[in-house]
């Protein structure tokens, strides 16, 4: 469709599921989804070749993810999402909340460290720099340390729906199709960085401890939930870009903007669930892995003693001779 003016440019029938979930692919996201697939399957094919293991549970989280993603941002929804704020709400929302849990409990930058070649050194003895040498560099940067910091994660969290929704600057970006697809970008870039560091599995320089995880993620819910209840309560259309549905919509805006509100909400309390299972799951296991080292240390104190003991007996038993 023409994503020129104000998304209002292409009368659309009344939104049904069926038509929400028919095939309208978005260049830009079909392209990059089909990459995305193409390079972690890579890297799961050359860790089995070489004998290492990689968990289904990773890829199959790693692929639905992918797959939520073209399912807003290649099917009809995006079509409708342009002219319609419920539809776009339930875009921003999965693109931000839900694709970013599933990516990160994929592990794609833990598959790449393994699965990227090292290096080595050149000819002149120094070490070279490859794909994997960067991607390390970058995790060690200022850079990724004070963009996963909660002081920056969080404010920009509460401020992409705040600063975008309540400011000119969003009807701006839906204004045409580079600016639509950068803030889908936007969203997407935002809930990585956000539940990078509270749930993610991936190498990463801040790793609290699991009740400080906790109270990262529900720092940034409520103000979801205040959101949405500000919409639902407005009594006036607050997002200019949707202001004046197409009548073939037969839709109201304020209604329209009632259930982007609602679902706003929900999205605050549905994958907060998600990801405190996730955390839970996630500390029982370390839980466990703690246990099991600390045994294999006893039980390595424990021949020692038995050894000492028994040499002990053995230089007694010397002396009695």
């Amino acid at each position: 469709m023409d994503h020129s003016g104000h998304g209002t440019t292409m009368d659309l029938p009344p939104f049904t599921l069926g038509r929400g979930l028919e095939y309208s692919p978005d260049l830009f996201f079909l392209t990059g989804c089909l990459v995305a697939l193409a390079l972690y399957g890579w890297g799961v094919v050359r860790l089995r070749r070489r004998g290492d293991a990689w968990g289904v549970g990773r890829a199959v989280a790693f692929v639905l993810g992918v797959l939520t993603i073209a399912l807003v941002m290649c099917t009809g929804l995006n079509d409708y999402g342009m002219v319609m704020f419920s539809v776009h709400m339930v875009q921003h929302m999965v693109i931000s909340m839900v694709s970013p849990i599933l990516l990160l409990l994929g592990a794609p930058v833990t598959l790449a460290l393994r699965a990227l070649p090292v290096a080595g050194r050149g000819i002149d003895g120094k070490s070279r720099k490859g794909p994997r040498e960067l991607l390390l560099a970058l995790l060690h940067s200022r850079y990724v340390r004070i963009v996963t910091h909660p002081a920056f994660t969080i404010p920009l969290f509460i401020a992409s729906l705040y600063g975008l929704y309540f400011t000119p600057l969003f009807d701006f970006l839906m204004g045409s199709k580079p600016g639509h697809i950068a803030m889908m970008v936007h969203f997407l870039g935002v809930g990585l960085i956000f539940f990078w560091p509270i749930m993610g599995i991936d190498p990463g320089p801040h790793r609290p401890g699991y009740v400080m995880r906790m109270l990262e993620l529900f720092a940034g819910m409520p103000f979801h939930a205040f959101f949405g209840i500000a919409l639902m309560m407005a009594s006036e259309p607050m997002v200019k870009a949707y202001e004046n549905p197409s009548a073939s919509l037969g839709i109201d805006a304020l209604t329209d903007q009632n259930a982007a509100g609602g679902i706003a909400w929900a999205f605050s309390e549905i994958p907060s669930v998600l990801v405190l299972v996730a955390l839970v799951y996630q500390w029982y296991h370390s839980e466990q892995r703690q246990a099991k080292r600390s045994d294999r240390a006893a039980d390595r104190d424990g021949d020692r003693e038995l050894a000492e003991y028994n040499a002990y007996l053995a230089s007694l038993q010397a002396r009695g001779r």
